[in-house]
């Protein structure tokens, strides 16, 4: 179904009882977030917020996508499995060869309905157009201060609407804007984005550029702008399908771009490239990281516009997991199937875990027939769109199933095999990445965990030690730099260790490298994972998030052996620093509200009216921050 707007998507909200009405002020200004942080990270996602009383004339809503049964209800659907059969359906219709004139003209209703969700362009005025405002000026709207180090306030849902220079293609996307002033923001586009590549044409032809953001609407628009859609791909294609429904664009008052005419707010303007770049950041960002500061280019406003019920909408990211996992979970399900019918043909289905931030972490199913294919498997999905980004992709078998993670955990360990399993390469990363040696490139790990075959098998033969040879394998190792460790083979889950390493003076990771290594208890171990001592080591969903964040595969990850012969895989998953790792680009801390706003919120939660009180998930990170602000400091 098709939305008219924010208001129309709230209604439906409330009748479904995922939507929770906070009628008392709540300051825009880290409030909002510490509240809203709360609840997304609630079983299943929390419900969706609608803070009425910002200080401004506009109400704000948070988290209207943050569980599979809001996204669906955004697309109009029963559940995400649904929407994967259509998008498959589609794509088998469409480009499977057709043999007979009779299969041919099958087709036909199809291709009109495809047609029927081509964006439409309007010639008269749109809802979203019903109030100009005089002078623009941002300070209207309850734009947030999400975490306490965060350069100032961030407008956080913005759809920006650029056209490319030459071929006229337009394009839509979604990054961050940093509120400088009245009629000013940054323009946070990384340089792999269409965005950026429209940029830098403008620059190249000495030509201002013009941009438009827009916020709200028909919530597939907010999806729409982060979906992976191939350049020169309109993503209101992608909109029309999801709602079933043409989106209809209307011109801006100031440029010559088109928007939707049913969105609450529209914010137009340009960017000029010649201009000079603004000190952008830090942000606290969906990697659970601080995105730290950088030069981006100004976006300057020339009008802003909106509907007379328009309402303001935001989201938060962090510390996973949040709105934008299931926002990811949309993408996974949506385009499965055109990967694999285009690229991958043996894919049988893939899982982005919420702890691997999207990017980080990626598990695939597939169909195993021959030497080498989930080799293969690992190059194509590199080189596919966004999974250009991956760090860790692990290849199964398809028998196993994605979604029990225990399961997965237990069958993998069984079938890893540290001299054999690991498949290293190097390429592009997402430039939020803060592990990696040098800024957006870097090392990317493919772990075959499939059942050899052919010459695999051979390869793979004697790489075992029998499991009797190391019950003689006496304790774990110990020391001065060891804080504390967890041995997940007590719990019967895996052949792993992981241990929290005090860093202090004296501390060399090669040497510490080593003495695990000589270590004999070490032996009873196919992975040993070191970690802050602030992490909490029984929590394995921290545990994954942190190696994903954390390491680069090349440079933090090491085979050894063992004293009884056996391959063990090290993987330092510590923060980095340039006294004790030589690591030479600041590095982030972790994002967790203040003490300050904890409390404030602790106080006014049940006046609020928000129901049950709901401790603050930053308590739990607190240990893992060594000091305030975005930049971790280096301590001797």
């Amino acid at each position: 179904m098709a939305y008219s707007g924010l208001k129309d998507f709230i209604e439906t909200l409330e009748r479904q009882e995922e939507l929770i009405r906070v009628p008392g002020f709540v300051d825009p200004a880290l409030e909002i977030t510490e509240i809203a942080d709360r609840f997304s990270k609630q079983p299943g996602g929390g419900k969706a917020l609608l803070f009425e009383n910002t200080g401004t004339r506009f109400p704000l809503l948070i988290n209207s996508l943050g569980s599979e049964k809001r996204i669906s209800l955004a697309f109009g659907r029963e559940n995400l499995p649904s929407i994967e059969q259509e998008v498959g359906e589609l794509f088998h219709e469409l480009l499977l060869p057709k043999d007979t004139l009779w299969e041919k003209l099958r087709l036909l209703p199809r291709l009109k309905q495809v047609s029927s969700w081509l964006p439409q362009r309007v010639k008269r005025r749109g809802r979203c157009q019903e109030v100009v405002l005089p002078a623009p000026d941002l300070d209207i709207f309850p734009i947030l201060k999400c975490w306490p180090a965060d350069g100032g306030r961030f407008i956080t849902l913005p759809a920006v609407h650029t056209v490319d220079p030459e071929s006229g293609a337009p394009n839509v996307g979604m990054y961050r804007m940093q509120v400088f002033g009245k009629e000013l923001t940054g323009m946070h586009w990384h340089h792999h984005k269409t965005g950026a590549t429209h940029y830098r044409k403008y620059q190249e032809l000495g030509l201002k550029m013009p941009v438009t953001v827009t916020l709200g609407g028909d919530p597939v628009y907010t999806y729409a702008a982060t979906a992976p859609m191939p350049e020169n791909i309109d993503e209101y294609l992608l909109a029309g399908f999801l709602r079933r429904e043409k989106v209809r664009l209307v011109k801006c008052l100031t440029n010559d771009l088109y928007v939707p005419e049913d969105a609450d707010i529209v914010i137009e303007g340009f960017v000029d490239p010649q201009e000079e770049l603004i000190w952008e950041g830090p942000f606290g960002d969906h990697t659970g990281f601080y995105s730290l500061a950088d030069y981006y280019p100004k976006f300057h406003v020339t009008c802003i516009t909106h509907r007379r019920d328009a309402v303001y909408p935001a989201t938060i990211v962090g510390i996973p997991p949040m709105e934008d996992a299931w926002i990811g979970k949309a993408t996974e399900r949506i385009f499965m199937m055109p990967i694999r019918m285009s690229m991958v043909p043996e894919l049988l289905d893939m899982d982005l875990p919420f702890a691997g931030v999207a990017h980080n972490l990626s598990v695939v199913r597939i169909q195993k027939s021959y030497p080498g294919q989930a080799i293969k498997v690992m190059n194509s999905l590199w080189g596919a769109g966004q999974m250009m980004f991956n760090k860790f992709l692990v290849v199964v078998d398809e028998e196993t199933d994605l979604r029990d993670y225990q399961r997965l955990i237990r069958e993998g360990f069984a079938r890893f095999d540290p001299a054999a399993s690991l498949h290293f390469s190097k390429g592009p990363l997402d430039v939020l990445d803060h592990a990696s040696s040098f800024f957006a490139y870097g090392s990317k790990l493919g772990i075959d965990l499939t059942r050899p075959v052919g010459a695999e098998v051979s390869e793979a033969a004697g790489a075992f030690v029998e499991e009797q040879a190391l019950e003689d394998a006496e304790g774990v190792p110990s020391g001065r730099f060891i804080a504390a460790h967890y041995d997940l083979t007590r719990e019967k889950l895996a052949p792993v260790l992981l241990v929290a390493v005090r860093k202090e003076e004296g501390y060399q990771r090669e040497l510490f490298w080593q003495q695990l290594a000589a270590h004999t208890g070490i032996s009873r171990f196919k992975l040993v994972v070191m970690l802050d001592a602030g992490v909490d080591l029984h929590d394995l969903f921290t545990v994954v998030w942190q190696m994903g964040g954390n390491i680069d595969p090349l440079r933090d990850m090491k085979v050894v052996h063992s004293p009884t012969g056996r391959a063990v895989l090290l993987a330092d998953a510590t923060m980095k620093s340039s006294v004790h790792d030589g690591f030479g680009r600041d590095w982030p801390n972790v994002v967790v509200s203040d003490d300050q706003t904890i409390a404030a919120v602790d106080r006014k939660w049940d006046e609020l009216g928000l129901g049950a009180p709901i401790p603050s998930p930053s308590l739990k990170y607190k240990k893992m921050v060594p000091n305030d602000g975005a930049v971790k400091k280096d301590q001797l």
